[in-house]
C-alpha cells in the first residue's frame, strides 16, 4: 500500500517517548520530563523583537530558496569568525533545522546500494535518513571507556568501495562526547584520498563546555574541502527549536543542487524565522554564554548526583545537555532485563521520563536531558535514585 522505502525506516523513538510524557500529563500525574531535545530556556528578546519586527514590516511573503543574503552573509561573517575560513553565501543554504540539512544532504548524494560510515551511540535521524535513500549505514561502535570518543581507526577501516560518505556528529547526541582534531583530520584524509564525502552534524557547536580545540571546520577545510559537507542549526545555541531554523556550507555545484530539491519541496524556510536568525546572529551572543554556563551547572550536579549510585556509571559530557548514563548494572535476567524495560517502569512507578538507550543503538543505556530546571532535575535524580535502590537495595544501601 505505501512505498517500500519506508519498511526500512522506523518511527522516531524519542518522539514516541515524548508522546507518553504528555499522556501522562493529560492523565494528571506530576512529571519530571528528562525526554526534551530541546532548550528550556526562552528565545533571546532581541530575536524575539526582529521577527515582530518583520511581521511588523509586512516580511511575510516568500524569499530566495536558499535565504535571504544577508542571513547568508551572516553566516559566512560567523565562520570566518569563529573557525578562520572564508565561505561564500552561494555555498550556504538555509534549511528547516537541522534535520532538513542532513536530509537535503542524503537526498543529494546518496543512492541505493551506497553505504554511509557513522558512529554509535547514534542521533537516530542520521541512519534513519540514509535507509530512507535505500543506501546502508555501517555503524562503528565507540566504548564508554574511551569517553565515547570516535576511534578514527575503526572509522578508516570501515571504508569500503561502496562508501559514498561518513557522517560525524561533534558534540554528538546522546553522549555529549567531541570528536578530537587529530582523529578528524585522520578521517579527512583517508577520505580524501577515497574521493568520499565528510558530512559533520554540527547543531551543538557552541555549546562545549571546557576550551579544548574542536576547530572541524578548519581541519576539513584544509584537507577536504571539495568534499565536505557542514550540517548547522541556530535551535539548540539559541532556544529556537520551533522557529526551524538550520543551514548547510557545501560546495557551490552541492549547494545548487540542495536548491533544487528545496524548491521543490519546502522552498525558503519562513520569512520571519529568517530575520530572527540573522538577529540572533550578528546581535549578543551573551545569552549563548549564560545558557552553556547554567547547563554547566546542571551538568555537574545530575551527573554527581546520579554516580553516587553504585549501579549507575557515566561518562561527563563535553558538550550538548545530555547525561548518557549506564545502568546495565542495574539489570538482571530475573527483573528489568534492559534498559527499554528499565525506562518503561520507571515511567510507570516515578513517573520520570527518559529515553531508553536502545533508541541510540546502545542498549543498557539512559539519555537524560538535563535542559530543564535545577529543581526538576534534582527531583527527578531522587525519584531515578528511589527507583534504583527498589532494583538494589542491598548495594544502594552499602554505599549511601
Amino acid at each position: 500500500m505505501f512505498a517500500q522505502r519506508l519498511a526500512q525506516v522506523s518511527a522516531s523513538a524519542t518522539l514516541k517517548v515524548a508522546a507518553e510524557a504528555e499522556r501522562l500529563r493529560r492523565a494528571g500525574h506530576n512529571v519530571v520530563d528528562f525526554s526534551a531535545g530541546e532548550p528550556d530556556f526562552p528565545t533571546p528578546e532581541h530575536v524575539n523583537a526582529a521577527a515582530k519586527a518583520a511581521i511588523d514590516a509586512g516580511f511575510t511573503k516568500y524569499t530566495v530558496a536558499p535565504g535571504i543574503p544577508e542571513l547568508r552573509e551572516a553566516i559566512c561573517a560567523r565562520y570566518k569568525r569563529d573557525y578562520g575560513v572564508d565561505v561564500t553565501a552561494a555555498e550556504v543554504l538555509m534549511t528547516v533545522g537541522g534535520k532538513q540539512a542532513l536530509f537535503n544532504t542524503a537526498m543529494a548524494l546518496l543512492d541505493p546500494g551506497d553505504e554511509v560510515i557513522t558512529h554509535a551511540p547514534y542521533w537516530p535521524t542520521i541512519p534513519e535518513q540514509v535507509k530512507l535513500m535505500g543506501a546502508t549505514p555501517v555503524i562503528v561502535p565507540t566504548r564508554s571507556e574511551d569517553g565515547f570518543a570516535v576511534p578514527a581507526a575503526a572509522m578508516i577501516a570501515a571504508i569500503t568501495p561502496r562508501t559514498k560518505a561518513i557522517i560525524i556528529n561533534s558534540p554528538a547526541n546522546p553522549t555529549g562526547a567531541l570528536i578530537d582534531e587529530a582523529a578528524m583530520a585522520a578521517i579527512a584524509d583517508a577520505a580524501a584520498a577515497r574521493g568520499v564525502w565528510v558530512i559533520v552534524d554540527l547543531c551543538y557547536e557552541q555549546l562545549i563546555y571546557e576550551p579544548v580545540p574542536h576547530n572541524l571546520v578548519k581541519v576539513l577545510f584544509d584537507r577536504h574541502r571539495s568534499r565536505t559537507v557542514l550540517a548547522g542549526s541556530a535551535s539548540k545555541s539559541y532556544a529556537m527549536t520551533g522557529w526551524r531554523c538550520g543551514w548547510t556550507i557545501a560546495p557551490k555545484d552541492l549547494t545548487a543542487a540542495f536548491n533544487v530539491i528545496q524548491g521543490q519541496s519546502t522552498s525558503n524556510i519562513t520569512s520571519i524565522t529568517q530575520k530572527a536568525a540573522l538577529a540572533a546572529i550578528t546581535g549578543s551572543q551573551e545569552p549563548v554564554r549564560a545558557m552553556l554556563d547554567e547547563y554547566r551547572q546542571r551538568r555537574d550536579n545530575i551527573h554527581a548526583w546520579l554516580t553516587a549510585h553504585p549501579g549507575i556509571k557515566c561518562v561527563k559530557p563535553k558538550g550538548a545537555f545530555y547525561l548518557f548514563p549506564d545502568v546495565s548494572g542495574l539489570l538482571s535476567a530475573d527483573g528489568l532485563r534492559t534498559s527499554a524495560d528499565f525506562a518503561q517502569a520507571l515511567i510507570e512507578r516515578e513517573h520520570v521520563v527518559v529515553t531508553p538507550g536502545e533508541a541510540f543503538d546502545a542498549p543498557g543505556y539512559l539519555r537524560i536531558s538535563y535542559a530543564t530546571s535545577m529543581e526538576q532535575l534534582r527531583e527527578g535524580a531522587d525519584r531515578i535514585l528511589r527507583f534504583a535502590d527498589t532494583l538494589q537495595p542491598a548495594n544502594a544501601s552499602a554505599a549511601r
